[in-house]
Parts: C-alpha cells; structure tokens; sequence
C-alpha cells in the first residue's frame, strides 16, 4: 500500500470513528462520559471499528477533537450534540444516504430539477455532489433523473440547504428518448 494510500485509509477511518461517536451521541440524546467510555467503545470493538488498543486511542482523539471543534459538548459529566454537531452530522447522514432500489421499477422517473441563485452557489454544488453520489444522472444542467423513489433525500437537501423554493420534485411516466437513461440505470 503506498502513502497516500494509507493517508486516505487513515483519513476514512479518523472520519468514520468520528460519525459514529456522533451518531451514538444522536441515538441516546446526551450520553454520560462513564456510559460513552466503555460502552460505545465496545460497540466499536464489536463493529470491527477498534481491532486494537491503539485504536482506542484514534476513539478518544476523536471524541476530544469533536469537542475542539465544537460538534460536541461536555456538561455535567454529560456529551451532547450541539446544533453545529447536528448540522455537521446530518451532512453525515446525507452523504451516505442510500436510496432504496425496489426489485421491479415502477415505470415513473424522479426528476429533480432547481434554480439556486448565485449567492447560494455553494449549496448548488453541494446537490450535485449528493445527487451524484446517489446515483442520480444530470439530463441537463440543472435536471437530474432517478427511476426509484427518492423524495426522502430530496426533502432533506431541501430542508437542510434551505432551498425549498428554489427546487422541485417531480414524478413523471415519460421522458422523450430515454433509452440511454433506461440503459444507464440497468432497467432493460
């Protein structure tokens, strides 16, 4: 394995031991530094996430640097999530959302399609990068396509990004020439 490489592997794993402390953290509301200590810590052992003692270490960083970062918070012997840590970890969430495929394609596409003003150009980057990560295929600029239901991530892009009024969500029987779509999306 080359350098970078293993850079990026420790990369991924420092990125994963941080959501999940998170995600736990979001599951229980407020954990005590007792329970999260031995408890999520076995809960990673078990997940595979810690197969060794330096890795408790890597836990313990994390925990410490998403304290430094202010995406947690300790009171009263007590982690919490602050908003920044719910904002933070719901980029998590959308990142790794995973649309539901049902076994047979109901014949309708998900169209998705937005106008994001200028000023928001971020946000309009930050949906292309989540469309295409799930799977999502560009018709044109700003027209993207999904053959399966997917108005839960479309909901909460628009939620979280604060664009509901600049996209829309759309359920159609037929796209004009869409065979290669059809192929793209294995539905031949």
């Amino acid at each position: 394995m080359g350098k970078l490489e293993e850079k990026g592997r420790k990369r991924r794993k420092k990125r994963d031991t941080q959501a999940l402390i998170l995600q736990t953290i979001a599951m229980v509301g407020v954990l005590s530094v007792g329970f999260v200590a031995p408890n999520v810590l076995m809960a990673a052992e078990k997940l595979g996430l810690i197969p060794n003692p330096r890795d408790k270490e890597i836990f313990k960083s994390s925990l410490f640097r998403l304290k430094k970062k202010g995406l947690v918070v300790l009171k009263g012997g007590k982690y919490s999530l602050t908003s920044k840590g719910e904002k933070f970890l719901r980029k998590i969430e959308i990142a790794n959302y995973q649309i539901r495929k049902p076994k047979k394609w109901d014949g309708q596409w998900r169209v998705v399609i937005f106008d994001i003003p200028e000023k928001l150009k971020r946000h309009r980057e930050q949906i292309r990068v989540i469309l295409i990560s799930a799977g999502f295929l560009r018709l044109q600029d700003s027209v993207w396509v999904y053959p399966y239901d997917c108005e839960d991530i479309v909901t909460l892009i628009k939620t979280d990004l604060g664009v509901e009024k600049y996209m829309l969500y759309l359920i159609v029987d037929q796209i004009e020439n869409d065979k290669h779509l059809k192929r793209e999306f294995d539905l031949e």
